[in-house]
């Protein structure tokens, strides 16, 4: 199989939430594989370092700010991006947030902080780096989403609503915008280790009770995603578009604790 397939060269990426975790090593995958990169973060001496790592890879690198709540934010982003590189030929819709509540404690702020981040900015952010890739006709959007998209866990009622949401979003984006030859796919993630859920792993119990439920038994580790998301990013994949690939470790089969054996 030629390496053209999942050749990235002459690309330019966006990849947006890239201060830390998953944002950080998809973006490096997307550098390894030959493209360019913008990376982003509200708040731009977080990504100094890691725009250093990627220049260090042999790939131009930009970092910019961004705030996917505030619509000038976006704007602006985009028109720097495309100032600095010409055009964008892949968008990474990464920056996300969640609240880990039980529903009766989720506030009226608490709701609107995730569904702003993770559904109202996600649009935002694919409509203004849209534009440009309508012109050009051709463009690879992935948006990233959750398993929580398709299965339902306590404690995660906005966040679920919020992907859930990006899921249907990138099945009505793909229809809209198919016709200029651009692609639009939501990229799912099981349960991987992450700063906002860190928490959760330093319970052995519970790392234990996850890993039953996944065929795979263990958590994803944050290189799962990288074929992935090279794959959703390249020419080949141009025939794929409106569909949400889980790298889950099939937990979203609904795999459950296995009985005991009643044999004697």
């Amino acid at each position: 199989m030629s390496d053209d397939l999942f050749s990235l060269e002459g690309r330019v990426a966006l990849v947006t939430g890239t201060s830390r975790g998953l944002g950080q090593y998809m973006a490096r995958a997307l550098a390894k594989a030959g493209a360019d990169l913008v990376i982003t973060s509200r708040t731009r001496e977080r990504l100094i370092s890691f725009e250093s790592e990627i220049k260090s890879l042999g790939r131009r690198a930009v970092s910019l700010e961004l705030d996917v709540r505030n619509l000038e934010s976006i704007q602006q982003m985009v028109r720097d991006a495309e100032s600095a590189f010409g055009h964008i030929d892949i968008l990474v819709n990464n920056a996300g947030c969640n609240v880990r509540k039980p529903a009766m404690e989720v506030t009226w702020d608490d709701w609107n902080l995730i569904l702003e981040t993770n559904l109202r900015g996600g649009f935002f952010v694919a409509q203004a780096v849209a534009r440009g890739m309508i012109e050009r006709r051709y463009g690879r959007i992935i948006n990233i989403g959750s398993v929580t998209a398709v299965a339902g866990y306590a404690g995660l009622g906005p966040y679920g609503a919020s992907r859930g949401g990006v899921r249907q979003l990138t099945m009505s984006l793909a229809d809209d915008w198919g016709k200029y030859g651009i692609t639009v796919n939501c990229l799912a993630p099981g349960w991987f280790r992450t700063e906002q859920n860190k928490v959760l792993y330093e319970n052995k119990e519970w790392v234990e009770y996850l890993c039953d439920r996944i065929p795979m038994k263990r958590p994803g580790q944050a290189r799962d995603l990288d074929s992935a998301v090279v794959f959703l990013a390249v020419e080949s994949s141009r025939y794929v578009t409106g569909q949400t690939l889980l790298v889950d470790g099939g937990i979203s089969t609904g795999a459950t604790r296995a009985l005991p054996s009643t044999k004697k």
